[in-house]
């Protein structure tokens, strides 16, 4: 017997289906319900791999912490990790099985794995008591609808009831609510149960007769309304934002000035979290050389695109800065793409297939584009302090000399790995800290008890906190174990023909 499911969709990209997904799902686990996070399709550029060697989107795999559960490829079947404005790399079961045009996937390719996708979803709903399936963008694009696999296409194959959240905070939600309906076609609207509303300031009493109102123009119902709470987004799919931090106080005399270099195609941002969690760290993103200038520690990150990145900072004056920087002996950490870049050369047949082209030279390092991807969890000790990361990437690196640092290299302070997440070790990053502080001449001194995991678990609970104090929880469970109400009525126009 299959166990309950639901789909989360949202009125709008960022409207909150991954923070209400992993809401309910920690919601559901404090319960005792056995529940699994799905997303038929993730387009994303921040990815994790799994224990078994899968590369699936970082959202899901934080979803699957709210489950309390491991993470697997059956979570997330399909991955598009754009290579830029006209193409991405699909990884289908967390394997890389090739590169396609948007007009390509959604050309043919995407209903192709439509099967597939169905199968993980049927394997989840066999094993668990429950799957909280995350839709994307809008379920009303109506130019992709013959062809969707993660909206109402999955919903409808799969026979999920759907609940639509909208961010109120940007304005608009009762429209987009009722036009999100009124562009589904019948049976896709059959499907969709009622209505979450995200991000709500004020007093709620005065958004109740709104509330009547869309009940009786929709015949649905809105299942819970979410206050606004900063600080509690989870792993963002958009590689192209950025986000800054502000340092909560220092223990020692000084904070800490991370300044991340915001490459095209910025990749696995989420490394520097962990920064950002300490006290008296201050992290900002940047795209300038003088934003160099005052930086205690300078993270050129990981990118889908090493050679646009390497050309990027060349054209805005950033690689001469951090040449000069590597001379100097102030501190730069390169990571993943960023490693490659630091180093002296790089050849490439299969991202950029640019052949041949110069690193920035401050590293002992040549890298070659390999065809199969890395994707693997590696342990290991640097700084006598253990660390645990994954990989993900083609370039193979040749590392000439050096100390070795990470199955990377360190020269004076400047530090290159291909390991993601090591900055999550928290022993390691308060050691990586003291070096840098002590290299910038800055009195910073790392706090003694920050634990990134707990940071992350009381970010879940919190989640699940507002699900279970905001939304009905009780016609939640109906809709998972039962399905979509019956006798929901149709609203015209529906989906054009």
């Amino acid at each position: 017997m299959s166990g309950g499911g639901l789909l989360v969709a949202g009125t709008t990209s960022d409207a909150g289906k991954s923070v209400v997904t992993a809401g309910i799902c920690r919601w559901l686990v404090r319960q005792g319900v056995k529940v699994a996070p799905f997303k038929a399709q993730n387009m994303s550029l921040n990815s994790f791999v799994t224990r078994e060697g899968a590369e699936i989107g970082r959202a899901q795999a934080m979803q699957a912490q709210a489950c309390r559960i491991e993470p697997t490829a059956l979570m997330n079947p399909v991955l598009l990790k754009p290579g830029g404005e006209q193409s991405s790399q699909v990884v289908l079961l967390g394997k890389p099985v090739g590169e396609l045009s948007a007009r390509g996937y959604h050309g043919g390719r995407q209903q192709q794995l439509l099967g597939t996708v169905l199968e993980c979803l049927a394997e989840l709903r066999g094993t668990y008591d429950a799957v909280i399936c995350e839709g994307a963008g809008s379920p009303a694009e109506i130019n992709l609808r013959r062809t969707d696999i993660v909206n109402m296409g999955i919903a409808r194959n799969a026979g999920l009831p759907v609940l639509v959240v909208g961010d109120i905070d940007r304005g608009g939600v009762f429209a987009s609510f009722f036009g999100t309906v009124a562009l589904l076609s019948e049976e896709d609207q059959r499907l969709v149960a009622g209505f979450l509303v995200n991000k709500f300031r004020g007093d709620v009493s005065l958004l109740d007769p709104g509330l009547d109102m869309l009940h009786g123009l929709t015949g649905r119902h809105t299942y819970g309304v979410l206050p606004f709470r900063h600080g509690l987004g989870i792993d963002e799919e958009d590689g192209m934002g950025v986000r800054n931090s502000r340092a909560s106080a220092p223990v020692g005399e000084d904070v800490l000035r991370v300044a991340v270099c915001a490459v095209p195609l910025m990749s696995n941002f989420t490394d520097v979290d962990a920064l950002a969690a300490e006290p008296g760290v201050v992290v900002r993103f940047v795209d300038r050389p003088e934003e160099l200038a005052d930086a205690d520690l300078v993270i050129v990150p990981g990118t889908r695109g090493t050679v646009r990145a390497l050309d990027w900072l060349h054209e805005r004056g950033l690689a001469d800065a951090l040449v000069r920087r590597a001379a100097e002996g102030r501190p730069v950490l390169g990571i993943c793409g960023g490693f490659q870049i630091l180093g002296e050369h790089i050849e490439d047949e299969v991202e950029s297939r640019q052949g041949h082209v110069d690193g920035l030279g401050v590293l002992p390092v040549r890298v070659r584009f390999a065809r199969e991807k890395t994707l693997t969890r590696p342990v290991g000790e640097a700084l006598g302090e253990q660390v645990e990361g994954y990989e993900i990437h083609h370039g193979v690196a040749s590392v000439t000399s050096g100390e070795p640092f990470l199955d990377g290299c360190r020269v004076g302070q400047t530090w290159g790995t291909h390991w993601h997440g090591s900055l999550e070790s928290d022993g390691f990053r308060r050691a990586f800290l003291r070096e840098v502080a002590a290299a910038a001449g800055r009195r910073f001194v790392p706090a003694p008890d920050t634990s990134f995991a707990a940071l992350r678990e009381e970010q879940l609970d919190r989640l699940g906190d507002l699900i279970e104090q905001h939304a009905d929880t009780d016609a939640l469970w109906r809709l998972i174990e039962s399905g979509a109400p019956q006798g929901l009525p149709f609203i015209p126009p529906g989906a054009p023909a």
